[in-house]
């Protein structure tokens, strides 16, 4: 299949009124503006088993969420399906979404978790910090041609995120 005929869903989520929790939304409402053909953009608060029906729909899907102990400004990893053995209704691992789509549905779909290192978990309140919207710029601008072109392998996606990666800061 010719990559730029391939669906993407972009699967975000968190909470926005955890300040940095809201990283996934912000970064999905941002995709959602650009309205790029062939992506589909979905956001809640988690990730749920619902959410393996609407992987199996798709080509690939891109999962992106806060991070609050990762590697700055965000990290972009390939995931491998996961059975499940037990879950809670209410929150599901990406690795499990995608071995539901494959137990379930029989679809086994190439999935990617970009995480969005953040910084400010603890309190209420809506707004990211400073720190966590300068990750979420670099996050939309590595993010974006890949979306726009299908070019999901390691190496393309690993030389992006390695320019989109300040040397030396700690």
């Amino acid at each position: 299949m010719n990559p730029l005929e391939q669906t993407v869903l972009v699967l975000a989520y968190g909470n926005p009124g955890r300040r940095d929790d809201g990283l996934g939304p912000t970064l999905a409402a941002a995709l959602a503006a650009l309205d790029l053909p062939g992506v589909t953009i979905d956001m809640d608060y988690q990730l749920t088993v619902e959410d393996a029906a609407a992987v199996a729909a798709h080509d690939v899907v891109v999962f992106v969420d806060a991070d609050c102990h990762g590697a700055e400004p965000f990290s972009f990893t390939e995931l491998t399906p996961e059975a499940v053995v037990s879950f809670s209704s209410h929150s599901v691992a990406p690795q499990a979404v995608l071995g539901l789509a494959a137990e379930l549905f029989g679809a086994v779909r190439p999935g990617y978790l970009l995480g969005i290192r953040g910084y400010e978990f603890n309190e209420f309140g809506e707004g990211l910090s400073e720190r966590a919207r300068a990750n979420l710029a670099a996050a939309l601008e590595f993010i974006e041609p890949l979306l726009r072109t299908r070019t999901f392998s390691a190496g393309v996606a690993d030389a992006a995120l390695a320019a989109a990666t300040p040397l030396g800061d700690d």
